[in-house]
């Protein structure tokens, strides 16, 4: 086993998941590389002391710049606003470090194609967080379609809805300002990033994204509320995908449905350790979709629980991510989701949002 020196940017919500995720990392999965909490980042000297007594860490510092130049601090893991993304990763690209970015990859895809080119240059290793598909039954459903359990896909539909600010009277707060903050950029990239892990890339979009409500307690609104997407995947299988913030009742909708010429798969993060699978086989009056409950049988299960249907959760997620950052590490060479996957996300929403600027289909390998 080696000690790697870890530093974290951010100390709130998914700073506090990847600490949690780099110190249980090495027990769960026994990994070659043993995560050593080195430094943590936050925006004041104060929050950041709390945020290191709380997590573990050996240092604090409010200067990212300092903890990215720490030649003590090995990999650099980016959990702050999508706008300070690109500075981040291009002075530690700078370094040679590598680097583990939260979604989505920059403010824009300009920052993105910029981050991209920065870790191509450094040829340093890079990774982006999409945690959704990590789960081991959305990590089986891949396997399914990879394998032709389905047939041939013609058809999927996602979604990725929440309820946070479905009340019209929710007060106004950084999320409702600026298109980086908007739903099309905070949750339609965990939905988009699945469905080019299950069905491949998106040919063509077409699509809109609406404001509802305008004015909050505390200023007005001036993003997107929610959008909706048709699309054509390069493997000639039509999709439609909606994202929302006010879908009230959803708390967890990252759902998506295949159909393919053999069977069909659904599937539902609110009931995440089940996966729905039908086979067009066997009897008429028999046939149905049956309820898959995950275990140790499905990928990565049983080193978080050996009990069938006990099910892993959210955190478990972000540990098998930092699993996957530090075996990348260990080899020297980038693994999936790499900053590439998250740049493709990124053209898929500039194609989207040129085509609700135009009215028209766009092809994605215009952006």
């Amino acid at each position: 086993m080696t000690q790697i020196g870890i530093g974290i940017l951010g100390g709130g919500y998914m700073g506090k998941a990847h600490a949690v995720a780099m110190s249980a990392v090495g027990a769960v999965f026994d990994t070659a590389l043993r995560p050593r909490l080195e430094m943590v980042c936050a925006s004041t000297p104060e929050s950041a002391e709390r945020y290191r007594a709380a997590y573990g860490f050996g240092r604090a510092t409010a200067d990212w710049r300092a903890l990215v130049a720490d030649p003590r601090v090995e990999a650099i893991v980016i959990a702050t606003p999508q706008d300070t993304h690109r500075a981040i990763a291009e002075a530690a690209f700078a370094l040679g470090k590598p680097v583990f970015c939260e979604k989505p990859l920059g403010a824009s895809l300009e920052d993105s194609a910029a981050m991209l080119a920065a870790a191509k240059s450094a040829g340093a290793v890079n990774m982006v967080g999409f945690n959704y598909i990590r789960t081991p039954a959305s990590q089986f459903a891949r396997r399914l379609i990879a394998e032709g359990e389905i047939g041939r896909i013609t058809w999927f539909r996602g979604e990725h809805t929440e309820d946070f600010l479905a009340d019209p009277q929710a007060p106004a707060t950084w999320r409702t300002k600026g298109m980086a903050n908007g739903t099309m950029s905070d949750l339609s990239p965990h939905m988009i990033n699945g469905a080019l892990a299950l069905m491949g890339p998106i040919a063509e979009v077409m699509g809109r994204y609406e404001t509802v409500h305008r004015n909050r307690p505390g200023g007005q609104v001036d993003n997107d509320d929610h959008a909706q997407m048709m699309c054509r995947f390069a493997n000639g299988a039509m999709g439609q995908m909606y994202f929302s913030r006010i879908a009230t009742g959803r708390k967890m909708g990252y759902v998506y449905e295949i159909s393919g010429t053999k069977g069909a798969i659904r599937f539902d993060q609110e009931d995440q350790n089940a996966l729905w699978l039908y086979r067009m086989s066997g009897p008429e009056a028999t046939r149905g979709f049956t309820k898959i409950l995950t275990g140790p049988a499905h990928p990565d299960y049983a080193p978080f629980c050996q009990g069938p249907g006990h099910g892993t959760g959210y955190q478990d997620q972000i540990i098998i991510e930092a699993r996957d950052f530090l075996r990348a590490i260990a080899a020297g060479q980038s693994t999936w989701p790499s900053f590439r996957d998250g740049h493709e996300v990124n053209r898929v929403i500039a194609a989207m949002m040129a085509s609700a600027a135009r009215g028209t289909w766009q092809d994605v390998k215009d952006f």
